[in-house]
């Protein structure tokens, strides 16, 4: 068990014969990895339940509304402090890549932080891309092999 200052939620949202993911490119405050995919989410706000939190951040960060199917994953992040939980989502209604959350902001805090750029990669494709977690990655890829989701 580690110690948790932070919750974080995402959502794995099957759309397009592929899964939305936020496309990290320029990333300055990671040295080991400047480019990479995540999965869309972020920190829970006071107050919200895992499942409320997951769909703000993606209405923030895609622009379309989900519904929260069930909890898919969950870990634990030494290195961050964090625990992490990923829901299967439903795509509602909204058009993707209308994102106006505070990654978009041309805020400062977020400079070191690179572009968000929202991409649907093919599912042939997910286990060829640099997917964080990689321990996420891995399971949903064998997931996804075996028919599970």
């Amino acid at each position: 068990m580690i110690y948790v200052e932070r919750t974080r939620v995402a959502g794995i949202i099957f759309m397009d014969d592929g899964i939305a993911l936020m496309h990290r490119v320029g990333v300055v405050k990671r040295k080991d990895m400047q480019e990479y995919y995540t999965f869309p989410g972020g920190g829970l706000e006071k107050g919200e339940t895992l499942e409320e939190g997951t769909i703000r951040e993606i209405k923030e960060e895609f622009g379309i509304d989900v519904k929260i199917i069930r909890k898919l994953y969950e870990m634990e992040s030494e290195k961050f402090k964090q625990k992490e939980y990923f829901f299967l989502c439903e795509y509602v209604s909204g058009k993707f890549g209308t994102g106006e959350g505070p990654e978009f902001s041309n805020n400062p805090k977020y400079i070191d932080s690179g572009k968000y750029l929202p991409e649907i990669i093919k599912l042939k494709d997910i286990k060829n891309i640099p997917l964080l977690p990689l321990e996420i990655k891995e399971k949903l890829v064998n997931d996804l092999e075996k028919h599970l989701i």
